[in-house]
């Protein structure tokens, strides 16, 4: 090989270009990471309800590491999603040292007992909120199924001026619904939709026309239900009678 020009030639090229290579990564690699280039802006691009600007900037000041090109957005998007009340976060380079940031937060919908909240997209999430919701109290994993059932029986109850302030489900699925005006729905396990459409149906010339207040309905019958009206006086015998409808 020595002895052959034309292939030291290539040789010597070849170990040149590398060189420059070489050089030029050592180059590139220390200019992005130079000050110059540090983050040096944060734009939300989104109005936000309860996450604050502090929490950004002390986000920023405690995770958000490297410069405009070192930047791991895929790091810096996974702690926004962190914060409490954001559902999704998307960060984007704005140049010259700026980042662009997209935050979707939770909307609640209700409680999920007494821990945590459910957004209107089933999710369980924890935040702190001192406004009125419904209340959910079901399984572990229950909270998707909850909120599409909720979505109906409040629609279904509006018709009456009813509004649902606590849903419970069992684990063995079964529901009831908790009204705003006291009344407790025993719905059961089948035919859940049909019963509570029945007793809306039938709510106007029943239940809307006892002379006595009713605490609790229950809907599990076949072709009816029965309402508990616990100021009644005693039977003869001394039991508290139901009212059967």
């Amino acid at each position: 090989m020595w002895d052959k020009p034309a292939a030291l030639n290539m040789l010597a090229d070849l170990l040149f270009v590398a060189a420059l290579l070489g050089v030029l990564y050592a180059g590139v690699t220390y200019a992005v990471r130079l000050p110059a280039f540090a983050i040096n802006g944060i734009r939300v691009a989104t109005p936000l309800e309860h996450v604050t600007r502090a929490q950004i900037e002390e986000l920023v000041r405690r995770e958000v590491r490297g410069t405009f090109f070192t930047l791991n957005l895929a790091s810096a998007r996974a702690a926004f999603e962190r914060l409490p009340w954001v559902r999704s976060a998307d960060v984007r380079r704005q140049w010259p040292g700026g980042l662009e940031i997209v935050l979707t937060e939770h909307v609640p919908l209700a409680r999920w007992g007494k821990d945590a909240l459910v957004n209107i997209h089933g999710e369980v999430f924890e935040a702190a909120f001192d406004g009125a919701l419904p209340v959910f109290n079901g399984p572990a994993g229950a909270a998707k199924e909850m909120t599409i059932q909720y979505n109906h029986f409040r629609r279904s109850l509006a018709a009456i001026g009813k509004t649902p302030g606590e849903i419970n489900v069992s684990p063995r699925r079964a529901w009831q619904i908790h009204m705003d005006d006291g009344v407790t729905l025993d719905l059961g396990r089948e035919h859940v939709e049909e019963r509570l459409r029945r007793f809306v149906a039938t709510y106007p010339r029943t239940i809307a026309r006892m002379s006595h207040p009713v605490d609790r309905v229950d809907l599990r019958y076949a072709n009816g239900f029965a309402a508990r009206v616990p100021r009644l006086p005693p039977a003869a015998d001394g039991t508290r009678p139901k009212r059967g409808v």
